[in-house]
């Protein structure tokens, strides 16, 4: 599916952080002059906020998007010039890895050249802090402001820039989370066949060396144009993996789980043996279940409100609490600084640790689920068949993104959602309405429906989670006929 630009998307934007981030199309927004303008007041941001620990260095790294080893040599050049040292990585890596290296190197942060999970035609400039995750808005909204009207930060005495390797540290940081021994045992012996879609992005190569022992991984070549989709672990993009499944299922009796991975290896899904994608949805409660039990962690589950419903029944089944966040990684990782948290994930795909850094974490939730197919011996939906079983909940999920007309559009349905909210939904009456972030309806029959809007552009989302998938399906045609009728 190419992506085509309007005249009128290639006029520059101003240099905004998002969620996790400035992106912006190669060429027209994100351009050398302007990476190099960012990097040195971005490094200057990062002193003023963690320069107490003494440091004066600046990790630098990248993802396999097309230039991305010139944008971050360029913005390595820059950090350099403006009096900081520099470690430059000397190849590619998961994001993770360098958030990772930021916090065990004890610099200041670091800078991550990647547009994570974004077609090809974008790049983008990720700014990590010294505990090793995102900074909070606070440190980009001092980096825009001091972008404006000012020329970049210099030194008259440059730094230095050190090339390092980002993968062997962050490997056996993730090495001794798990029990790798006994998953590649079972990969060894044929108990275990693993796939990994690593989608020609940043995660290529990861579980083999983590592993230590070959498996089948599928588009580990580099393709900056991503096959003309995007590097999302979305089932859309899987037909080759969900086939090469099935088959092998076919003439082996051992289990089979495929991995998939983002563009910059932070955000994971998988496909079960039987060749159904599942979502961090389905993974999270397993991974709940399995590190309480097996692994004696404990802490906060936090979700965020678009996640199951099965993650708090499984979360009390064990004696965990949990802790609901507006949708976005950024708030579960404040909420890791704060409290003891064993696990918290987004619908997404983003899946983080309490007991590693405040980042989602791609290869380490990997890692935790072949250890958890491995000790039970069962298959992920088995797995997760069986979580619901224990708790006595079933349900099916989806959502979905709805274009709109435009922002003034949204500004009806927002006021609409505001001042006379629905009180009943596909002849559900609404029991409950959850505000912070979006609308979160709770409904009569247990399922809930959540509407959403995008911050910068007319697009509707919505997600619903019910007993059944037509259940779903029913939530969301109302929400979209509701919409399109205001």
């Amino acid at each position: 599916m190419a992506t085509h630009l309007s005249p009128a998307s290639l006029i520059t934007k101003p240099i905004t952080f998002g969620t996790d981030g400035w992106r912006g199309v190669i060429a027209a927004d994100f351009t050398f002059d302007r990476v190099m303008q960012v990097a040195p007041v971005a490094a200057q941001a990062l002193a003023q906020t963690y320069g107490e620990n003494g440091s004066r260095t600046i990790i630098v790294g990248y993802d396999r998007r097309f230039l991305s080893e010139e944008f971050a040599k360029a913005t390595a050049e820059a950090v350099q010039a403006a009096g900081f040292d520099v470690l430059l990585s000397e190849t590619y890596a998961p994001t993770p890895a360098f958030s990772w290296a930021a916090k065990q190197q004890n610099a200041l942060g670091a800078m991550v050249i990647t547009a994570s999970h974004n077609p090809g035609i974008y790049s983008g400039f990720k700014v990590k802090g010294a505990f090793g995750g995102s900074v909070p808005p606070e440190v980009t909204k001092q980096i825009e402001t001091m972008l404006v009207g000012e020329t970049a930060p210099s030194s008259a005495s440059p730094g230095t820039i050190t090339l390092f390797n980002p993968w062997q540290s962050y490997c056996e940081a993730l090495q001794s989370r798990v029990n790798i021994a006994e998953i590649r045992e079972a990969i060894a012996q044929g108990k275990l066949t693993v796939f990994a879609d690593v989608m020609h992005g940043a995660a290529a190569t990861g579980l083999e060396q983590l592993l230590g022992i070959p498996i089948y991984e599928l588009n580990g070549d580099r393709d900056p144009l991503f096959e003309g989709g995007a590097p999302e672990p979305l089932p859309r993009y899987l037909a080759t993996l969900i086939g090469k499944i099935k088959t092998h299922r076919e003439g082996h009796s051992g289990l089979t789980v495929g991995l998939v991975f983002d563009g910059d290896s932070d955000r994971v899904a998988a496909v079960d043996g039987y060749g159904n994608f599942l979502s961090s949805q389905v993974l999270i409660p397993i991974l709940i279940e399995h590190l309480s039990t097996q692994r004696g962690y404990q802490g906060e589950v936090v979700k965020t409100i678009s996640g199951s419903n099965l993650i708090p029944k499984v979360a009390e089944l064990y004696n965990l609490s949990v802790h609901q966040t507006p949708i976005g990684y950024k708030y579960i990782a404040d909420r890791m600084l704060e409290a003891k948290v064993l696990l918290g994930g987004e619908e997404s795909g983003g899946i983080g640790y309490g007991h590693h850094i405040p980042e989602r974490d791609a290869l380490l939730s990997a890692l935790y689920v072949l250890e958890a197919i491995v000790q039970s011996g069962m298959d992920l939906s088995d797995r997760y068949q069986q979580l619901q079983q224990k708790t006595g909940y079933t349900s099916a999920y989806d959502r979905i993104d709805l274009p709109l007309a435009s922002m003034e559009v949204r500004s009806r349905l927002l006021d609409q959602l505001t001042n006379q909210p629905p009180q009943t939904i596909a002849g559900q009456s609404v029991t409950d309405c959850l505000a912070i972030d979006g609308y979160k309806f709770q409904l009569a029959d247990q399922s809930w429906l959540l509407i959403r809007f995008s911050g910068t552009e007319p697009v509707l989302r919505l997600y619903s989670e019910a007993n059944t998938l037509d259940e779903v399906k029913r939530n969301l045609a109302w929400a979209e006929e509701w919409a399109s009728s205001i």
